[in-house]
């Protein structure tokens, strides 16, 4: 009766015991569905989110047959509503104040253009009013918004 001595180790607790089946090896590729589904989530909430942040002051505009302007900088912008009420950006403001104001957060000075957003329903001697004030405190390039007609 004769033993052999060798690496390979036939017996149970040898060292060469190897499974029986398939040798995994690593997988060294990233996994990017996980990725994919949270970039579109997140498209997802950009594409409902961008429109809510416009201008806050909710204002009926009247529609005209004037052609969209290419602004590269971002307007003063001031709104009139339906009840006369007077916003510079958001912020609701007297109309005795609108001059000072617009000095203070003026960059460039009286070249600066300044927006004048007015509800359809507005009274015309309000739009006139805040127009004769923004024009006599010196600002020059002042401009109406409005919607585009569309053709029905």
């Amino acid at each position: 009766m004769g033993m052999s001595v060798g690496a390979g180790g036939g017996g149970r607790g040898g060292r060469g015991h190897r499974r029986r089946g398939r040798h995994h090896a690593m997988i060294s590729e990233i996994n990017v569905t996980p990725m994919v589904d949270v970039m579109l989530v997140l498209l997802i909430i950009f594409m409902v989110a961008a429109p809510l942040l416009t201008v806050g002051v909710p204002i009926d505009l009247p529609d005209t047959q004037a052609k969209a302007m290419n602004v590269d900088t971002q307007p003063i912008t001031v709104s009139i509503n339906s009840a006369g009420q007077i916003y510079l950006q958001e912020t609701e403001i007297p109309v005795e104040e609108l001059v000072a104001k617009l000095q203070a957060i003026s960059k460039t000075g009286y070249d600066e253009r300044i927006f004048i957003r007015g509800d359809k329903s507005t009274d015309y001697g309000t739009a006139m009013r805040v127009m004769a004030r923004i024009s006599a405190a010196g600002y020059k390039n002042i401009g109406l918004v409005s919607l585009q007609e569309q053709d029905q």
